[in-house]
């Protein structure tokens, strides 16, 4: 089947019905398309539509490709500042912005990301653009944590490999977090970041889960109830979701650029997946094949 689901692409042809787009607009692609009719569409969550048709999920085909049908009311134009590279981030930075709303942060408050990789990363950048004071990237590689330094986080911590609570206790010492961060992002999946993570959240705190890792772990449930967290998952992007994310590129208050480590041609492609997969960089773009350098 077809890869792909993070695009942007320029629209070469329209459909009778489409009012709000013309040919030649550059447009970011958004790769999950919902029924539109079951009641979580309804509701307003439509990212949680059971019979969601997303882009490189079996059946449906990805966006690597030369030319790609989607629905008019999910392609977002671009503003004449944003490149197309920016457009294809601009999914990886919706699910950031889906994370951080489910985290309800406000202006002055702390937040704690689990995982650096991109999505991160990017959760670092936007608890930014949403007036997070202090923004604390958590990873075991030191050349991500290097970089989350320079791009968003204000403070950055490596965890050591003791128990839990020692490196939550460790964490909030040296960020300065008082008695807790009030909120905490998991973006890595890894059992024991979500173990550290429910001890960092202070009392009455926030806890989302964004990364997925095993289907079940063990963490910390006396703690959770102890100091009633609030637990939330988040899941892709919602209504409004992808909009904000242009939005916030277009006006400087998030920088997605200096994410991606080099774009190739469409012939490259299968190199690309095996230097992301071998943690060769952050982001590596994919021209698609009736691109020209």
């Amino acid at each position: 089947m077809c890869l792909g689901h993070e695009s942007s692409g320029i629209v070469t042809q329209l459909g009778s019905a489409v009012t709000t787009l013309k040919i030649g607009d550059r447009v970011a692609l958004e790769p999950g398309t919902p029924c539109r009719r079951c009641t979580p569409c309804l509701a307003g969550s439509y990212n949680l539509c059971p019979e969601m048709r997303f882009a490189a999920t079996p059946p449906y085909d990805g966006t690597l490709t030369g030319f790609f049908v989607a629905p008019e009311d999910f392609c977002y134009k671009l503003p004449g500042s944003m490149s197309l590279q920016e457009g294809a981030l601009i999914e990886p930075l919706a699910v950031a912005v889906h994370v951080v709303r489910q985290a309800r942060i406000s202006p002055g408050q702390s937040v704690v990301v689990m995982g650096a990789g991109p999505v991160g990363l990017l959760c670092c950048a936007v608890a930014r653009a949403f007036g997070a004071s202090t923004v604390v990237a958590v990873d075991i590689q030191a050349r991500r944590l290097e970089f989350a330094k320079g791009y968003a986080a204000t403070h950055v911590f490596m965890p050591e490999r003791v128990a839990a609570a020692e490196n939550a206790a460790r964490l909030v010492m040296e960020a300065g977090l008082g008695e807790g961060a009030d909120a905490v992002i998991d973006a890595s999946g890894a059992e024991p970041s979500i173990q550290s993570a429910i001890f960092v959240v202070r009392r009455g705190g926030v806890y989302v889960q964004a990364g997925m890792g095993k289907e079940e772990i063990t963490f910390p449930i006396v703690e959770m109830c102890a100091k009633e967290i609030t637990m939330r998952g988040s899941f892709r992007y919602g209504s409004g979701d992808y909009k904000l994310a242009v939005q916030l590129v277009a006006e400087g208050k998030v920088e997605v650029r200096s994410l991606v480590t080099r774009e190739v041609d469409f012939k490259e492609a299968e190199r690309a997946f095996e230097d992301v997969k071998a943690g060769k960089g952050i982001k590596v773009l994919i021209r698609g094949p009736n691109t020209k350098a």
